[in-house]
């Protein structure tokens, strides 16, 4: 097995913040770029001063939300500005101020405390129900087209303009997009796999597993056929739920991810020794009309 190397790394614009209601969390942002603001859970309200969701409507600070959703975005538009903006969600208000700045953070992820048991614990998703996420995900372009309220709160991020490739000697693994569905604390990854070989490449089609971090998770459902002709790409779709331990991940789509699959190439089977050939001429040194 070769060594792989992942496209990316991480950025100081992306950032994650525990959740803590007695504190409040100063988030800069520009007026010529976009911060994207992500909760564990669909937000209950957000209350702002100087803050707008209409553009035609003149304010400090402009925001993009759509009601039942677990995020949302802002961009300044004065330089200079300043202003707070109250978040309810889970029955607590988090206050968060945002300043206008040149080095903006673009993403800002809250995660709920790992020592708070009550809210870390994951609820149990059964089979069927990862079997249901993974269809939802296949069929996410037409839903959204469609159907737009069945994925209202599934966050979704599209790898085409940034690639995120491991690439190992044989094959490579790429990441084209991650969907996550927060109800149930799963992502779920469609990746391609390419055959850099002129050899029938064969993993285990349940090998996918996930690295975020320093932690690692083992995937919770795929669909993947297990093999990719020589010099061909094939599709594969892989979820990953909660954490080993059964508790919540709560991993947002903004992390970069490194995903861990043991391929290897297949040998062709060596050809059959020919079987020896039986004689079917008569044995010269034999006679059967001599009588003894």
């Amino acid at each position: 097995m070769g060594v792989c190397f992942i496209a990316g790394a991480k950025d100081k614009a992306i950032q994650n913040f525990i959740l803590d209601e007695q504190t409040v969390y100063v988030i800069p942002v520009s007026t010529n770029r976009v911060t994207t603001i992500s909760f564990p859970g669909p937000l209950s309200a957000i209350d702002a001063a100087q803050a707008s969701i209409d553009p035609q409507k003149p304010a400090a600070f402009l925001i993009a939300y759509k009601p039942g959703t677990s995020f949302f975005s802002v961009r300044a538009e004065v330089k200079k500005a300043v202003t707070n903006i109250n978040i309810r969600w889970n029955k607590q208000t988090y206050v968060l101020e945002l300043v206008e700045s040149d080095d903006p953070l673009l993403s800002v992820t809250f995660q709920i405390p790992p020592e708070n048991p009550a809210l870390a614990q994951a609820a149990p998703v059964t089979p069927t129900r990862l079997l249901a996420l993974l269809d939802k995900a296949k069929a996410y372009p037409l839903l959204r087209a469609y159907h737009p309220e069945a994925v209202a709160d599934v966050d979704y991020r599209n790898y085409e303009r940034e690639p995120r490739v491991v690439d190992c000697t044989n094959y490579a693994v790429k990441i084209e997009e991650a969907f996550r569905f927060n109800p149930e604390d799963t992502l779920v990854f469609r990746v391609g796999i390419t055959n850099k070989t002129d050899k029938e490449l064969v993993y285990a089609p349940n090998g996918f597993s996930l690295r975020v971090g320093e932690r690692t998770y083992p995937q919770s459902i795929s669909d993947a056929s297990g093999s990719v002709p020589p010099h061909a790409e094939a599709p594969a779709y892989f979820a990953v739920t909660g954490t080993p331990d059964g508790g919540r991940n709560d991993i947002s789509i903004k992390n970069d991810f490194y995903v861990i699959l043991d391929a290897h190439t297949l040998e062709p089977a060596a050809p059959a020794a020919p079987a020896p050939v039986q004689s079917t001429e008569p044995n010269p040194e034999t006679n059967d009309d001599e009588s003894p």
